[in-house]
């Protein structure tokens, strides 16, 4: 299965020079948000395969005008073609405004999620906007991962973490990050995997 996976800023390979022939063989796009609800309209239309989000600190304006054609799964596990793919948006809290938490309020999101967890006896996907604490995060406190990752992925082992939130460009280099038997992928821009 192909899966694409985009966050945080839009690319010109995939909106101003888009080719369908090269999208052909996508099966599921993912969203680790930041990105604008018409971007993720024209790929879910361009490319014709599901879209999943979850939702990022700047996607306040989701709640007046959401990406057409496109699901949520922030705060939901959902099964496609097998895959258990577990979604938790939003990033720490930094001023007001929706999609930001305190640990402690980000603990009490998963914590609802632990049901299920069970009912499906894990997950293959992690997919966020943040990232995991000390695991491709940043220093500040905007971009600082959250405990509650590390948690999941210890805990659940899934074979793919699937964030965004730390822009490449902000001067961390390493997209992958391997941690245990999970991949840690940096969504940032967009990728490709083969699962």
């Amino acid at each position: 299965m192909k899966l694409l996976i985009v966050s945080d800023q839009e690319s010109s390979y995939l909106y101003d020079y888009f080719d369908k022939d090269k999208f052909s063989n996508i099966d599921l796009i993912l969203s680790c948000g930041d990105l604008k609800s018409s971007y993720l309209s024209y790929l879910v239309t361009m490319i014709n395969a599901p879209l999943f989000y979850v939702h990022g600190n700047h996607d306040d304006h989701y709640a007046q005008k959401p990406p057409e054609g496109c699901q949520s799964i922030d705060g939901k596990l959902v099964v496609f073609q097998g895959l258990r793919i577990l979604g938790v948006g939003g990033s720490r809290k930094y001023r007001e405004g929706l999609h930001q938490y305190t640990e402690m309020q980000m603990a009490f999101k998963i914590a609802n999620l632990y049901p299920k967890l069970m009912r499906h006896n894990g997950i293959d996907i992690l997919l966020t906007h943040s990232p995991a604490l000390g695991l491709g995060d940043g220093k500040d406190l905007i971009h600082t991962g959250f405990p509650q990752f590390n948690k999941l992925l210890d805990r659940y082992v899934p074979k793919y973490f699937f964030h965004g939130h730390q822009h490449l460009n902000y001067g961390y280099s390493e997209r992958v990050i391997k941690y245990g038997n999970t991949t840690i992928i940096n969504g940032f821009g967009y990728q490709i995997i083969e699962y």
